[in-house]
């Protein structure tokens, strides 16, 4: 017979695998790190760029970050922080090299779901996340989902389950029934309603108290933050149903929205969430913070079957929800819920695969204009950087045939291009913020 020891036994085995596996992935040190990138990915595919136009503002503007110069002198290489410095400080062709913000405008939200596990969800958050930083954006990440790929692939692993969106939503829990409770003392008819009460367990962790960028983490991206993810917080589906037992009121779904709006508006650009393959309270509680939706899916019918019952579920939770109370409290998010945009992609994509040629034109038949012109490709430099939780632009192309990691490269910036069109329209939409 086997039971729950048996099952932490195989855990604890599991996760000094994770130990052994990360020694090998990141620095010596097990700590991930960001890597230099050379004057040829800066000028042409960072800042898109002539080489030698590169080269003749560098050597005419001393005062720009010099990078560090290979023995050959050949090459020079760049941190990020070195980058975003010369991206204030440069102009090419009188044209500003700081991408594109909406003026009076919070960070825009996007959330990445879908039912199916497997789908790319995480896969595309953290590439559309690193494209972004590269593009100049500041970042914001957060991990819905209990399994942490994202958080992995960031290179946190030590997580508390307080410091995840488990800890937020309880830290919500505790605040807004102390804001209902004292509205319902000072109600005009002097009639007290019953006060919500808490149990220790919940009104005892500490959570209320603290700040909300106590849930923030930095990264290896000097740009990019995270909200990190674990296993433990798997527990959160169980707790947020034992929580609106005990507040009835309580706008569990939005929790996350109301932390992100208390958030100074220029702390970040862009928010990108990345969701659990299910809908539940975590999942609920990203879309409802989300201005644009995108839902990627894997060029099968299977994956389409599974596209097309999320769609559907997660419609029937959204008219749930607007049955919410009208008044529900603090937060700017209205009801009922609306999107900026949704758009629908594919990954894992072969354009040699008359099968999933055939599932492409099938996808943009249903979904037409909301489906993406561009998939993720499904490549052997995109699976090693699966394997080694990095993306694609943090491997070294020396590291492999540049034309295996250009090609891998070329698929993520093309679909991110495109992704920021998408975003810059409906950041465009977005209402400034009083």
């Amino acid at each position: 017979m086997l039971g729950y020891q048996d099952l932490q036994a195989l855990r604890d085995s599991s996760l000094k695998m994770q130990g052994w596996i990360r020694k090998q992935t990141f620095s010596p040190d097990n700590e991930k790190r960001l890597r230099r990138f050379s004057s040829w990915e800066v000028a042409e595919l960072i800042f898109k760029v002539n080489q030698n136009t590169f080269r003749g503002r560098l050597a005419a503007e001393p005062g720009l970050p010099a990078g560090e110069i290979e023995e050959d002198g050949r090459q020079r290489w760049f941190s990020l922080e070195e980058i975003n410095e010369m991206r204030r400080k440069m102009k090419i062709n009188r044209k500003s090299l700081m991408p594109p913000r909406p003026k009076g405008k919070r960070a825009v939200r996007v959330a990445v779901a879908n039912f199916k596990g497997g789908a790319g969800k995480s896969t595309v958050a953290l590439h559309f996340a690193h494209a972004a930083a590269l593009d100049g954006y500041r970042v914001l990440a957060i991990d819905f989902d209990p399994q942490a790929t994202l958080s992995h692939s960031m290179g946190l692993s030590d997580v508390s389950e307080e410091h995840t969106v488990w800890g937020i939503m309880a830290r919500d829990l505790i605040r807004e029934t102390d804001r209902m409770n004292r509205a319902s003392q000072g109600a005009e008819t002097g009639r007290a309603v019953p006060s919500r009460r808490l149990p220790a367990s919940i009104s005892d962790t500490g959570l209320g108290d603290l700040r909300a960028a106590d849930f923030i983490k930095p990264t290896s991206w000097p740009t990019i933050d995270i909200v990190p993810s674990c296993a433990n917080a798997a527990f959160v589906e169980f707790a947020s149903a034992q929580y609106r037992h005990v507040n009835p009121d309580w706008s569990f779904f939005a929790a996350v929205s109301r932390w992100l709006d208390s958030l100074p508006d220029d702390a970040y650009d862009m928010v990108i969430f990345d969701c659990p393959p299910a809908i539940g309270y975590q999942s609920m509680n990203a879309v409802f913070a989300a201005d644009v939706l995108y839902i990627p899916s894997g060029p099968g019918y299977w994956e389409y079957d599974s596209t097309t019952s999320f769609i559907g579920q997660l419609a029937e939770a959204l008219a749930d929800l607007s049955d919410f109370a009208a008044d529900f409290p603090a937060g700017k998010s209205r009801l009922p819920k609306e999107f900026l945009d949704i758009r629908f992609m594919l990954t894992r994509y072969e354009p040699g695969n008359d099968l999933h040629r055939a599932m492409r034109d099938a996808f943009a038949k249903v979904f037409g204009d909301r489906m993406t012109e561009h998939p993720i490709e499904h490549t052997r430099a995109v699976e090693q950087s699966g394997r080694f939780l990095s993306s694609i632009y943090e491997i070294d192309y020396r590291d492999m045939t540049r034309e295996t990691w250009r090609r891998a490269r070329t698929t993520f910036d093309r679909a991110y291009e495109e992704f920021r069109g998408h975003v810059l329209t409906a950041w465009d939409k977005l209402e400034d913020r009083a």
